[in-house]
């Protein structure tokens, strides 16, 4: 029976009791198309490259630029990652529906099916071996078709226990029921506004950018990408992913999250902005968000080494009972 590393032992996702191998658990499996997903981004897509076209005008460009950027950095970064899944600040409940709400306009998943997905992704690459789609480690066309259209169906999937917090939540449960219906009341008031333009960029071509972007920057941040920090032991290191940090709102600090999943800051050294970190203390001051939990806040792991020498600024400092240092 594989062991454990500690930090793994309150995660949500669990060995069953039946299956001696954890490892076993998330490596066996096959990859099946999954129809309702595609259908759905395939559609998206048609509509932005083909009714983006005939139906262009500068107003519905803009639309798209800002709602995506919108639901991006409240909805994604913000509200489902790092707040739904990490849990990594606090603040009033309306906020938190409101920002995952948000999240769910991205168009990925409802919340509930996100953090499944999320939290079963993040346990196997923790491991020594998983399979090849939680991994990201075939070539990005096959990758693309993995990710983007397609399920891994494990042969003896571990079991993943959500919280009370999450998993009984009545909005929460709305949502992940409706996820794909949420986008219907925002087409009618962009099309009564502005006509199809607005729906094919507003709705088509947001949703198109955020689940294709959501894919591309996972892809090469499992594979490409400079880091400060290594996991001992396990099968998939996390990558920081430069010059996109303000399209990402922070997220392509990959390596730093890696190593400090539970923290609300992921640009952790000179020069990783992190648009998502500058929003969640702008909240901090005007009293609506607190206990913003940062690297020194989380416990110690043993697994974690740190690669480079280079000091962490400002408010984040890491003790050095965190980190074991490692030449390169």
């Amino acid at each position: 029976m594989t062991a454990l590393p500690a930090s793994l032992q309150s995660h949500r996702v669990r060995q069953r009791a039946e299956t001696s191998d954890s490892i076993r658990s998330v490596s066996e499996g096959r990859v099946v198309w999954e129809p309702i997903r595609s259908l759905w981004l395939t559609s998206m897509a048609i509509g932005a490259v083909v009714g983006g076209i005939a139906c262009f005008s500068w107003s519905g460009v803009a639309l798209f630029v800002t709602s995506t950027a919108l639901v991006l950095l409240l909805g994604h970064s913000v509200g489902m990652h790092r707040k739904l899944i990490h849990d990594s600040f606090a603040c009033p409940k309306w906020l938190e529906y409101l920002l995952v709400y948000c999240g769910v306009q991205v168009g990925l998943a409802g919340p509930i099916g996100l953090v499944r997905t999320h939290d079963l992704r993040d346990y196997a690459q923790r491991l020594p071996h998983c399979h090849d789609y939680l991994a990201h480690r075939r070539g990005w066309l096959v990758d693309a078709w993995w990710q983007l259209h397609c399920e891994l169906r494990l042969r003896e999937p571990p079991r993943i226990e959500i919280e009370s917090r999450i998993g009984d939540d009545g909005f929460y449960r709305f949502l992940q029921r409706t996820w794909m219906l949420q986008h219907l009341p925002w087409a009618l008031a962009f099309f009564a506004i502005g006509g199809w333009s607005w729906v094919f960029w507003g709705l088509c071509a947001r949703v198109t950018a955020g689940v294709f972007g959501h894919w591309l920057i996972g892809y090469f941040a499992h594979n490409h990408g400079g880091m400060h920090h290594e996991v001992r032991g396990a099968n998939v290191q996390g990558r920081n992913v430069r010059f996109v940090s303000l399209l990402t709102m922070g997220e392509c600090w990959h390596n730093n999250h890696h190593a400090f999943p539970g923290s609300s800051k992921l640009g952790l050294y000179p020069g990783e902005w992190d648009p998502g970190w500058w929003f969640l203390r702008g909240c901090e001051r005007l009293g609506l968000v607190h206990d913003l939990r940062l690297p020194e806040d989380l416990p110690a792991r043993e697994e974690l080494h740190r690669l480079d020498p280079q000091p962490f600024p400002g408010r984040v400092h890491i003790p050095t009972a965190l980190l074991t240092r490692t030449a390169r």
